[in-house]
């Protein structure tokens, strides 16, 4: 299945997510007896395997979910996509919504100009958006200061997903379908507007140690073990 492929059926899963959460109340089970739900946020460099690590990390949860509960969803690109779908936001402004776009000059022209939302209200917009969904638990958040943003809710995750570059490159070469010079481009420029974003918006490092319960290197550890890892951690996590 192609990357559009991929992205059409996780909006999919987000929509259903949200319609059936309303009506939920769900809950962990440990040893049989309940415990609240529970969020994950993922930070990453650019080429580590974020979204296939969600993924399998998302059925992993579900075995420790009450029966019938609603299923664990990822919430990566298609989290611009709920945004827009809150705010009666104009569905081009999705491209407006990247980790990258944080140039002043563009801020001030749009308030000049009025042709789109300013990257503050977008951010602002994101950001209650997030709070909602982890308010909801049963989701997997990944980029977009997730990890800074829930920092203060109890029973949230939050990982670091890093990487060896070349081994990024190799998995985006692979999964985006670029050439190896292309997937070099994509991870170096990716990380560096991943960190603008955090520091521009959030005032925090996206390096910095103390914001994640775990770091993980997917290069020394397989997608599957990373998941495991991950989920034993959220199912443990103290409230």
């Amino acid at each position: 299945m192609n990357q559009q492929g991929v992205m059409s059926i996780g909006l999919e899963h987000c929509l259903s997510f949200i319609n059936s959460q309303a009506h939920s109340g769900d809950k962990f089970r440990i040893d049989g007896e309940k415990v609240a739900a529970r969020a994950v946020t993922i930070s990453r460099q650019a080429g580590c395997g974020a979204l296939v690590v969600a993924e399998k990390l998302a059925k992993y949860l579900q075995a420790f979910s009450a029966k019938n509960s609603v299923p664990w969803t990822v919430f990566d690109r298609n989290l611009m996509d709920k945004v827009l779908e809150e705010h009666d936001l104009p569905a081009y402004l999705a491209k407006f919504m990247t980790e990258d776009r944080v140039s002043g000059v563009e801020d001030f022209l749009t308030d000049l100009l009025g042709t789109y939302p300013p990257q503050w209200k977008v951010v602002r917009q994101t950001t209650e958006t997030i709070l909602r969904l982890a308010h909801l638990g049963h989701v997997i958040i990944i980029g977009r200061g997730s990890n800074v943003i829930t920092s203060q809710l109890p029973r949230v995750l939050h990982v670091r997903l890093v990487a060896p570059l070349e081994k990024r490159i190799e998995h985006a070469h692979e999964a985006y379908q670029m050439t190896k010079a292309k997937a070099r481009t994509f991870c170096l420029r990716e990380d560096s507007g991943r960190a603008r974003y955090l520091k521009k918006y959030f005032k925090a490092e996206v390096n910095d140690p103390t914001l994640y319960h775990l770091t993980i290197n997917t290069g020394l550890v397989g997608y599957d073990e990373a998941a495991k890892l991950i989920g034993d951690a959220a199912v443990n996590l103290a409230d």
